[in-house]
């Protein structure tokens, strides 16, 4: 009985270690929107830009899995609000979003926020709001534009696009005055469009915004986070977050 006592425990032990791995080994959701060279899906479905590299390093650091999936921006944010996804890939941090999301310690990437208006159209704007008010703009649903703008926007007559392509052409087909964007999402449209020499970016930066992976707020998604930042702040101390920037031919901070 002896015997067969300690080789029931030991059978208990690695039932016990065998749940416990199976518990560790996660797959982990991940959702973003089309950003241009930050996250993208080809033709054939395999997901593409900074930010897929960036969680599929992580994920084989942490012996995880990864799915990527992709949706309207303002879809996105709202899984990984709700806790249907467990990384949302890009976010701008913004007072709203800090108060619904746990952000990643460390950014992976940097925006220049700009107006885009017709050429020639003679805006002189300096950072100035109240030199905005009357004139009509138009944003992209769900972006964060920065404390700055957030603040003036009651004061502006503001309207909002679902893609870039469709703020470019509200602003040539002037309905707008000013599409706010950033570059990086912008400048690749334009050329699409064949609208170099017809739209250009205003001089004055309206914020420099930072873009982070997110989480959803909650206990349950502590130790996910904790363990993705472990993982990606060795991924920048060892350059590969320099090397992924050159790759794609994005800012970082």
């Amino acid at each position: 009985m002896h015997r067969l006592a300690k080789v029931a425990a030991a059978t208990a032990l690695l039932a016990i270690a065998l749940v416990a791995a199976s518990a560790g080994a996660r797959e982990l959701l991940v959702v973003g929107a089309h950003f241009e060279r930050v996250y993208e899906r080809r033709a054939d479905g395999e997901f593409t830009g900074m930010g897929p590299d960036i969680v599929r390093m992580v994920a084989r650091r942490n012996k995880d899995s990864v799915r990527f999936e992709i949706y309207p921006w303002a879809r996105a944010q709202a899984m990984v609000t709700q806790g249907l996804a467990d990384i949302l890939v890009g976010p701008y941090k913004s007072a709203e979003r800090l108060e619904r999301m746990a952000f990643s310690r460390s950014a992976f990437y940097r925006d220049d926020m700009v107006f885009y208006a017709p050429a020639g159209a003679g805006h002189g704007w300096q950072g100035d709001y109240a030199a905005l008010e009357g004139k009509s703009i138009v944003v992209m649903n769900g972006w964060a534009y920065g404390p700055g703008f957030d603040a003036a926007r009651p004061r502006l007559r503001v309207s909002v696009a679902n893609n870039v392509e469709n703020g470019l052409l509200m602003l040539t087909h002037k309905h707008v005055a000013l599409f706010a964007s950033n570059r990086r999402n912008t400048e690749p449209v334009l050329a699409a469009l064949k609208l170099g020499g017809q739209v250009v970016a205003l001089p004055h930066v309206i914020e420099v915004q930072d873009g982070y992976f997110a989480f959803p707020k909650r206990p349950s998604h502590d130790p996910i986070r904790a363990s993705f930042d472990a993982a990606f702040d060795a991924l920048i101390e060892n350059g590969e977050l320099k090397r992924l920037s050159q790759r794609y031919d994005v800012d970082i901070p």
